[in-house]
């Protein structure tokens, strides 16, 4: 496609970066809201385990149709898939704040995650079409780092917004930011065509029927969620008048979407689907929806099993047992699909070399992270000297220093090869991370040693995001690019959520057993050694987890290739034909 000029060009990177540093930050907004969201769709703070799929629904979203949306990136505009991605999480934040049953909350996550989760590779396909091989880390490390940005402002952001208002402001907010950047995007054009991208069926011919349909459902569409989004809000002033009241009374329970004005509005929208298919039906075709079908069936059960369960009872969730035989069946027919399909939904030859190793680091960088994210603020609260706010504000340093890392690693490319630079970055993080292993109750707090260890770890942690991207995106070829982009997403996502199971399954061992030889059981001081110890195998777990990334890292190559080696690995013959 046509380059657009650099100040063009760094104009969209910076929209779309902004866009994932958004979505990131509504990532852990929800942890700071949740007991609120619970007592808006009337849970009461004693049934914490209903909320799980507050939560879980919004990893579904994000997780699961990842590589569908890196597919569909390659074989249409990437600012397109943007601004498509923008409005279904503009959708969700809508439905979420307007929400008032559970069903209805879920269901807006779930739309939070499938929107938010596709920028980020929406955008890191981005950054391979309009910079070289040579000259992507940099942009690399800006992605990373307004990434990693947007996780430590979100909670901040929360606690302002609830200062002064509800929660649904939020997502209000969400809203609001989204529809902005949307403009930007779209004002800023500069639409090239995606390598390998296809023609969108028959609705693309120009006759005056197709542009008909087209007028028609985009009028039906405004309408439907109009409607919708009325049913939903049911203003009281509506509700309650003996005229107008009727179409907002449920057909049976409480439900606002079972009622008459609620089931026009999704009729409306099941209707514009229908106009409009032979536009979306062909792409969806190209893009395999039949593997990515399995494809989020998999990733679907594993996400539903660990983000589900009870670290304190079990490490596979109530339906794992009947989840994971699911997601190893669909492992198994997609296995069989991606060698006999003409064209499926991850191409041939991405996932083998540095591609695969890429993956295996993402993933073990994704464990390594979560067990800081949520032990440091565990054993913080383990003293007398921090409650929940002080706690997290332990966290920040930590924080702070990722995106950090992460613009550093990027710049870094410049010089050094992806292995070397990543596998720096890990060791520091293992290193501190096994000191962390010997921390005490005296070792965290505002001492300069545990900040100096802290940071060193998030620093560690974001020097090995870029590289890692870089690798898979120089070991993909240009019409792949938004499939190799999601695969190391998601891997670092499956990273956390299964590390997160795992590592505190394993931690809670170690925390019973200490219990059970304790002299006295009631002793708290002793109680909260045995939580130290927890905390300590957590830690110790991250940290050879980090370790044994940086061993994979380097093998991602240690010098630095130049951009004649990067062409020549792409034309190599196990990407022709692809």
């Amino acid at each position: 496609m046509t380059q657009p000029a650099g100040t063009h060009r760094l104009a969209l990177l910076s929209a779309a970066a902004a866009a994932v540093a958004l979505a990131a930050a509504d990532t852990y907004v929800v942890v700071l809201a949740l007991t609120d969201m619970m007592a808006g769709v009337g849970i009461g703070i004693d049934a914490l385990q209903r909320a799980t799929p507050i939560i879980s629904g919004f990893l579904l979203g994000y997780i699961a149709v990842l590589p569908l949306i890196g597919r569909l990136s390659d074989l249409l505009d990437r600012r397109r898939i943007l601004l498509g991605c923008l409005v279904v999480f503009v959708l969700g934040s809508a439905v979420t704040a307007l929400a008032v049953e559970m069903p209805v909350l879920v269901t807006g996550r779930v739309l939070q995650g499938i929107g938010g989760g596709g920028l980020v590779p929406a955008t890191l396909a981005l950054v391979a079409d309009l910079w070289p091989p040579d000259r992507r880390g940099t942009p690399l490390g800006v992605v990373g780092a307004v990434q990693e940005l947007g996780s430590v402002l979100g909670p901040v952001l929360g606690a302002i917004v609830l200062a002064w208002s509800g929660w649904r402001a939020i997502f209000w907010l969400n809203v609001a930011a989204a529809l902005i950047l949307y403009a930007v995007i779209h004002l800023l054009g500069a639409r090239g065509h995606s390598p390998g991208a296809v023609e969108e069926g028959p609705a693309r011919a120009r006759g005056g029927l197709a542009r008909a349909r087209t007028a028609v459902a985009a009028v039906l569409a405004v309408l439907g969620l109009g409607v919708t989004g009325l049913a939903l809000a049911a203003p009281e002033s509506l509700v309650t008048d003996v005229a107008l009241g009727g179409p907002f009374v449920p057909f049976a329970g409480q439900s606002r979407v079972l009622t008459p004005i609620g089931v026009t509005g999704l009729g409306l929208l099941v209707v514009v689907a229908v106009l409009t298919a032979p536009r979306w039906w062909a792409v969806l075709r190209r893009a395999d929806l039949f593997g990515a079908l399995l494809v989020a069936v998999a990733l679907g059960s594993l996400v539903l099993t660990f983000a589900s369960s009870d670290p304190e009872k079990e490490v596979v969730g109530p339906l794992g047992y009947t989840l994971l035989p699911l997601g190893a069946l669909a492992l198994v027919v997609l296995a069989w699909w991606h060698r006999t399909a003409a064209d499926p939904i991850v191409p041939r030859g991405i996932v083998g070399g540095r591609g695969l190793r890429s993956l295996a680091v993402s993933l073990l960088v994704g464990a390594a992270l979560v067990a800081v994210v949520v032990d440091v603020p565990l054993l913080a609260r383990l003293t007398d000297s921090y409650d929940e706010t002080g706690a997290a504000l332990v966290l920040v340093r930590f924080l702070l220093a990722v995106p950090v890392g992460a613009l550093l690693g990027g710049w870094s490319l410049h010089r050094l090869g992806d292995g070397s630079a990543s596998a720096a970055g890990l060791l520091l993080a293992g290193g501190g991370m096994l000191v962390m292993s010997r921390w005490t109750l005296d070792s965290v707090g505002d001492t300069l040693p545990a900040t100096v260890v802290l940071v060193v770890v998030g620093f560690g942690m974001g020097l090995a995001l870029a590289p890692v991207n870089n690798a898979a995106l120089a070991d993909s070829p240009a019409h792949a690019h938004g499939v190799a982009s999601s695969l190391v997403v998601v891997a670092r996502m499956v990273g956390m959520v299964v590390g997160l199971a795992l590592l505190t399954s394993i931690g809670l061992s170690r925390y019973y057993d200490a219990v059970r030889r304790l002299p006295d059981p009631l002793d708290t001081d002793a109680l909260i050694g045995a939580g130290v110890v927890q905390v300590q195998t957590v830690f110790l777990g991250g940290a050879l987890a980090a370790l044994a990334g940086a061993a994979v890292a380097l093998t991602l190559g240690v010098r630095r290739r130049d951009h004649r080696e990067a062409l020549r690995d792409v034309d190599s013959p196990r990407f022709v034909g692809l």
